[in-house]
């Protein structure tokens, strides 16, 4: 028996084949790639402007950005709570001049209710003298009083849409009370400005002088076994001394007596860093190189 055509299309299956190409076409179905090196940001670049760090500092969620251009992502959200804060107040301060200028409204129509009431229980003619006649206007009744200064009448009152009084308006959007943190724009957890740690690169060994840094694929190597780093090295940043090194390295030596080999200190868990590798908000994070695109599927 002959191998199956790709494009046969007399067969009575719906091969996959056929499948991918259909769903290519119609834009339907779920569509998967795989991210190009062109698509990662390098290990040592700035999460913001991805490019190069100049003065590399770290989160100690492990996200690497260049100094100024974190200092100046955590220096404008702190300017946009002060706004938010300041027109909060504002909106807060309205609330209440509202809420002030209603309570002085119903006790001024309550006090209003009862000086109606009040002047309007008057005392019935006496009829002593039937035969004398009162050319006096007659007492209202009290009910007749009560009736006209609530404002209730026979007459049905018909709302007019066109009165400006009666049409709907609509409200502000209400201002929730901002928060006072600044927060990492990668991972999004609460950072501040002494939470930095600044990074210390060890150049690599390279006797070429006339290159540019960035213009070098490999730049940068552990300062304990002197290894290339790279997108596909694991590394680490020990926050005493702020110098880079590999994951191998930190399993190898430094994780035996917890002594950083550089300085000589004493270490902590919390002191070494693991760096992120290859995140940034235009491509996937991490080392997560597969990118899907969830779309409608069809039934076959």
């Amino acid at each position: 028996m002959t191998r199956h055509g790709k494009n046969a299309t007399a067969s009575a299956v719906y091969t996959y084949h056929e499948k991918r190409k259909d769903t290519s076409k119609s834009g339907y179905g779920t569509k998967y790639a795989r991210l190009g090196k062109d698509s990662v940001k390098e290990f040592d670049c700035c999460g913001l402007t991805l490019q190069p760090c100049k003065d590399p500092v770290i989160t100690p969620q492990g996200y690497l950005y260049d100094k100024e251009a974190i200092l100046e992502c955590l220096l404008h959200q702190k300017r946009e709570n002060a706004r938010k804060l300041k027109e909060y107040e504002k909106q807060k301060k309205k609330h209440e001049s509202e809420k002030e200028e209603l309570g002085k409204a119903e006790a001024r129509a309550k006090m209003e209710k009862f000086l109606a009431s009040e002047g309007g229980v008057t005392s019935k003619p006496s009829t002593s003298d039937k035969g004398s006649k009162d050319t006096s206007t007659p007492a209202i009744q009290h009910e007749d009083l009560l009736s006209s200064a609530s404002g209730s009448s026979s007459k049905p009152k018909l709302p007019s849409f066109w009165v400006p009084a009666l049409t709907p308006d609509a409200k502000p959007t209400e201002i929730k009370k901002p928060d006072s943190k600044t927060y990492c724009p990668t991972s999004g957890s609460p950072l501040r400005v002494k939470d930095l740690v600044t990074v210390k690169f060890t150049p690599i060994a390279d006797r070429d002088g006339k290159s540019s840094l960035i213009s070098k694929g490999v730049r940068y190597m552990c300062a304990v076994t002197h290894d290339a780093l790279g997108n596909s090295v694991p590394c680490a940043v020990l926050r005493p001394s702020g110098d880079v090194v590999t994951l191998e390295c930190v399993e190898k030596v430094i994780k035996k007596d917890m002594i950083c080999p550089i300085t000589s200190q004493k270490l902590k868990e919390s002191d070494i860093i693991v760096m992120e590798r290859g995140a940034s908000g235009f491509a996937g994070s991490g080392i997560k190189l597969d990118a899907s695109k969830k779309g409608a599927v069809m039934m076959v």
